[in-house]
């Protein structure tokens, strides 16, 4: 998916955990086929799951986000209506992979998706009620302090550049220019809340119609807190999306900011994953539907 993707498959993985945490010695190790970007996932056994980045970094940079990932998931797990994922340990790079490593407990649950519960009522409730219960959460007195969504909406200007110019041919680019000419502009609501920061489909676990599961979890901390409505246009149709409006009480501007965050993340889903991850381009292109056949928008 990447140009600087590094290489890891389970019979690495498999050697690496059996060296550094012997207790998992002799459980199967498989590879998921999954539709996650930054993380090669493997199952070790029946509770725990390995995470192994797939981009180049320096070690110690990755070590030190790995740390940080680690006390956000911990920290989220607290404080979560629903079940998540709990660190378990960190792994050091080996002969044969470059970069520190970590393992979590597992969730079982079956993978959310665009458009499998779009029109479900109890998920949606249930997506409600998990961004309320992280609203709430005391952000001790922290601030955004990343790079990437859940800032200031016109400082990913010359990502959107970017965007726009590589989806020539795919998309309506000069409608998608124009929506973001008119929400990039959109004034913050209020101080930052908790959130979760990536709710996209692959991130939660449900079973029958409920959400019994949030993954990648570490990402937890201070940021617009519009950032999680992402959720309602990845996820819902029209009358679902209001029914989290209401239920969050959102007014217009933080409703708009939302979908000006779920705009900007799917902007860059089309394009770039569109040979290498079929199913994240697909989400994208879903996402930018919902949010161009919005009237209120």
């Amino acid at each position: 998916m990447h140009d600087d993707q590094l290489h890891i498959d389970a019979d690495i993985a498999r050697s690496m955990i059996a060296e550094q945490f012997p207790r998992y010695r002799g459980e199967p190790v498989v590879l998921l086929v999954a539709t996650g970007t930054t993380n090669a996932i493997f199952r070790v056994g029946r509770h725990v799951a390995a995470r192994f980045p797939l981009r180049a970094d320096e070690p110690d940079a990755c070590l030190a986000t790995l740390h940080r990932e680690a006390a956000a998931m911990a920290a989220f797990a607290e404080q979560s209506p629903f079940a998540a994922s709990q660190p378990i340990g960190i792994g050091a790079p080996g002969p044969h992979y470059p970069l520190p490593w970590s393992l979590q407990s597992w969730l079982e649950g079956d993978v959310a998706t665009p458009d499998g519960l779009s029109a479900s009522i109890a998920f949606a409730r249930d997506i409600a009620g998990l961004i309320a219960r992280l609203r709430r959460v005391d952000t001790q007195g922290r601030r955004f302090a990343g790079e990437g969504r859940g800032g200031h909406l016109p400082d990913h200007d010359a990502w959107m550049a970017v965007c726009f110019e590589k989806s020539e041919g795919l998309l309506d680019v000069a409608r998608l220019r124009d929506t973001w000419r008119r929400l990039r502009t959109l004034p913050s609501v209020g101080p930052d809340r908790m959130t979760h920061g990536d709710l996209i489909p692959w991130n939660l676990l449900v079973r029958g119609e409920n959400l019994v599961g949030v993954l990648d979890t570490g990402g937890f901390g201070p940021a617009d807190p519009a950032l999680d409505l992402v959720a309602a246009w990845h996820l819902f149709d029209r009358d679902r999306r209001e029914l989290i409006r209401t239920l969050l009480g959102s007014g217009e501007v933080e409703w708009k900011r939302g979908a000006a965050w779920a705009f900007q993340q799917a902007m860059g889903l089309v394009w770039y994953y569109r040979a290498s991850n079929p199913a994240m381009a697909a989400l994208g292109r879903s996402t930018l539907t919902r949010l161009l056949e919005d009237a209120d928008l």
